[in-house]
């Protein structure tokens, strides 16, 4: 049985979730994909980035991908597509991060 197929059969089905669907098991977030339902996408430009971090401390899903302090892209598997990092990105007048709708 491959790694992909062990950890699948692990997860629990929608019977076994808690009303509400609430998953109470601490740590796993990284292991749910939920890019998938985005219809807005941040697209990150590092040339006009100042690196002033605005936009990974207020990202509520951590999908700003940081590296020796500076931003280097946007996690899509777990980017909802809020723009809220759009949306803090102090530059002036063309934003670093703009939103675009997402193509499926």
């Amino acid at each position: 049985m491959s790694k992909q197929k062990a950890k699948a059969s692990k997860l629990k089905n929608w019977k076994e979730l808690a009303i509400g669907g609430l998953i109470l098991e601490a740590g796993n977030a990284a292991e749910y994909k939920t890019g998938g339902w985005r219809t807005m996408c941040p697209v990150h430009d590092p040339k006009k980035c100042i690196n002033c971090m605005l936009c990974w401390i207020y990202c509520p899903d951590s999908a700003i991908l940081v590296k020796d302090g500076k931003v280097t892209g946007i996690d899509y598997d777990h980017c909802k597509g809020c723009g809220i990092c759009a949306r803090e990105c102090p530059v002036k007048p063309e934003k670093a991060i703009k939103m675009i709708k997402e193509e499926k």
